[in-house]
């Protein structure tokens, strides 16, 4: 994601669906590992029906936020991946990452370009449309959201992003259509009266600078969308969340939603600083002044775990800082990015053996986080993360 920030790495940091698999099938997949236990324990599901009623406050601490849904099991953004997390409980679903296609239809993806987690270089009427543009400073190569319309994005199908860690996912290869954030909402809606609960999105706006510059804002569509559901107020289960702060200071004077600010490597930039030649780096953000700057127009924010806690020049973890205590005192919670079970993006002294998709110690790894005080975590894993969540919770 260029100097914005991204979740690819622990360190450096879908609409209709085609043939839905049922909760039964979800569940029995192999690769859910412990996933079924975390479903088979009642208190974890009296508590899922109270959770988040009173707004963002009243979530279960530590909050469990399946990061682009349970993308360790399923490509991620996709309804598949969506209902995954939320059949295993995780608190929020981080349902849309939003991006805009020609048309000004709002679909969740990752990024805009979708050569990597879509099916569209198998697709010759689309070969023309692969292109080199500059996103956020960064030369990107692929197809792009914004070169195509909705109907166009619907004859994709999306795949698995990181297939090397993940060589189980690419089973779901074809299976989902990429999601518009109205069928998103039409799904929480759904869902919600299922289980007889508000279930909790934590949408992101990827790149709004470089969209507003093409006229294709994004906060005025999402403001419109959310207002069209009644999704827009203080206690809406909705929080929304972006890289840039000017993006969420828009957000701010647009709808009554709780907001977070997302904070990538301590001497990286928001993009929306670099364009308008504001200095401050993200080091500068988490120091008081620019916490207490950030207080005042949002409600929490998203930093890297190195933020949290720093590596050493052999990936080990270090000491803690003092940014939990520090946003804490301003009146914002934390919720940091992001755990994975994968060895590669675990700290080094917490992995096992060296394979890529290998599982290391990522519980002693929640353990270490959970213990700094953070209010939650994406994880990609929401089983792995509630279990863990269990263990904390019985020892303090």
């Amino acid at each position: 994601m260029g100097t914005q920030g991204t979740r690819d790495t622990q360190g450096s940091d879908d609409g209709r669906t085609g043939t839905t698999p049922g909760r039964r099938a979800l569940l029995g997949a192999a690769v859910l590992g412990a996933g079924g236990a975390v479903l088979g324990l009642p208190a974890t599901a009296r508590a899922a029906e109270k959770h988040g009623s009173g707004g963002y406050r009243s979530l279960p601490k530590p909050t469990v936020i399946g990061h682009r849904g349970a993308s360790g099991y399923r490509p991620e953004h996709t309804l598949g991946s969506y209902q995954l997390a939320l059949d295993m409980g995780a608190h929020i679903i981080e349902a849309g990452d939003l991006v805009p296609t020609k048309d000004g239809h709002l679909v969740c993806r990752h990024e805009p370009e979708i050569g990597g987690t879509t099916d569209v270089s198998a697709h010759p009427e689309f070969a023309d449309r692969k292109v080199t543009k500059l996103l956020d400073g960064v030369s990107t190569t692929g197809w792009f959201t914004e070169d195509f319309t909705l109907a166009e994005l619907k004859t994709l199908r999306a795949k698995e992003r990181v297939p090397a860690n993940r060589p189980h996912n690419t089973l779901y290869d074809g299976r989902w259509e990429i999601p518009t954030f109205e069928e998103v909402l039409r799904w929480r809606e759904e869902q919600s009266r299922k289980l007889g609960r508000q279930v909790w999105i934590y949408p992101e706006l990827k790149h709004p600078t470089y969209f507003r510059k093409l006229g294709l804002g994004l906060e005025e569509r999402v403001a419109k969308v959310l207002r069209k559901h009644g999704l827009h107020k203080k206690n809406s289960p909705v929080i929304l969340q972006s890289f840039e702060p000017t993006s969420i200071q828009r957000l701010n004077k647009l709808v009554d939603n709780p907001l977070a600010v997302l904070l990538s490597a301590a001497n990286s930039r928001p993009w929306d600083f670099v364009e308008t030649g504001d200095p401050r780096t993200v080091a500068d953000l988490v120091r008081p002044a620019g916490l207490k700057w950030i207080a005042s127009y949002a409600q929490g924010i998203g930093p890297t775990l190195d933020l949290i806690i720093p590596k050493d020049a052999s990936g080990n973890l270090t000491t803690p800082t003092t940014l939990v205590r520090d946003a804490h005192a301003e009146g914002l919670i934390l919720h940091p990015y992001t755990m994975r079970n994968e060895n590669p993006f675990l700290p080094a002294n917490f992995r096992k053996g060296t394979d890529v998709d290998a599982y290391g110690d990522v519980f002693g790894a929640f353990a270490t986080y959970f213990a700094t005080g953070i209010d939650g975590v994406f994880t990609d894993n929401p089983d792995t993360g509630l279990l863990a969540r269990e263990d904390f919770l019985k020892k303090n």
